[in-house]
């Protein structure tokens, strides 16, 4: 017998790599859940109900609409979240933060999503209009620990936080911003979901930090399709968030080829999940940016097929 070719040896001499476990026949696909931003234009208002139309036969857990920077989109967010209520199958949920606004303020913002039927929200300390540190309005909810606890006064709304697995940009240490998901989750949210990320190990180690501090609330992954490289590069560096070298290397040469762009974004995203499930997450939570087909492929790729909708 021949010895082997130099190629063949060089083949033959690595280790041997399983493929990801596929999904057993009885094993049901994921819990998903959507993020949505609200519309600034009635153009963009038109590309939003599209995608929620788009989305919604596959049935999320539920759907989120965010609350632009010092609530200036909050108009805009109540109109979406309270016509989810009355013309979809779907269980919204508002986004909600401190800033800008007195106690009383925000208060009446819950009861009027309450009102308008509305039984979920995400509460956030928010971001400052413009950049800049963060200043707690004087007479309002001063973080998020303190908002969760005064929406559990006005209703008795399941409430959703956010928790970062590689630590907030403002936080003092990973065990300080760890606290801070406790007093969270301790005031009364029942879940929290995290900042989008790209290295999984980076979140399974977040999981076993917060487990080790006493934390046994779901804590959601947050998953970030990437389409435009430049783009989450540029967003990231504001949000913390570490975008490896082989990310960047999927997209060298393709920036004018859209295609091939949400093929690398379907394929990597579905393959992040992919990879999480395999370690006992079963629950995943997409940054859609309004874009319906992105999401609809890496959720077929997952097992999550689309359901009847009946007209609303």
């Amino acid at each position: 017998m021949n010895a082997p070719s130099p190629t063949l040896a060089r083949w033959l001499s690595g280790p041997r790599f399983d493929r990801l476990p596929d999904r057993a026949d009885d094993q049901a696909p994921p819990k998903l859940s959507f993020e949505f931003f609200p519309p600034r234009t009635d153009a963009l208002e038109t590309q939003l109900w599209a995608c929620i139309r788009k989305l919604e036969p596959l049935a999320p857990r539920f759907v989120s609409v965010t609350y632009g920077a010092g609530g200036t989109t909050q108009a805009r967010t109540h109109a979406t979240v309270a016509r989810m209520v009355t013309e979809t199958t779907l269980t919204p949920a508002a986004h909600l933060t401190c800033v800008g606004a007195s106690r009383g303020e925000i208060d009446d913002i819950a009861r009027a999503y309450w009102d308008a039927g509305i039984r979920h929200i995400v509460a956030l300390r928010g971001d400052v209009p413009g950049g800049g540190d963060y200043v707690p309005h004087p007479q309002g909810y001063a973080y998020a620990s303190d908002l969760v606890a005064g929406l559990a006064k006005v209703a008795p709304f399941e409430i959703s936080v956010a928790a970062y697995p590689e630590i907030h940009p403002t936080a003092a240490s990973p065990l300080a911003d760890l606290e801070v998901l406790k007093r969270k989750l301790d005031a009364g949210a029942t879940r929290a979901i995290t900042n989008y990320f790209f290295d999984n190990a980076t979140f399974l180690r977040f999981l076993d930090l917060a487990l080790a501090a006493g934390i046994s609330a779901p804590i959601v992954p947050g998953i970030m399709p990437v389409s435009n490289y430049t783009q989450i590069v540029k967003f990231s560096a504001v949000s913390g968030v570490r975008v490896p070298s082989w990310l960047g290397a999927y997209f060298e040469g393709v920036e004018d080829d859209v295609e091939i762009r949400r093929m690398i974004a379907a394929v990597v995203a579905a393959e992040q999940v992919r990879q999480l499930q395999a370690n006992g997450i079963d629950e995943f939570h997409f940054y859609t940016l309004n874009r319906p087909d992105l999401t609809n492929a890496i959720a077929h790729i997952l097992g999550v097929r689309p359901r009847a909708v009946s007209a609303g």
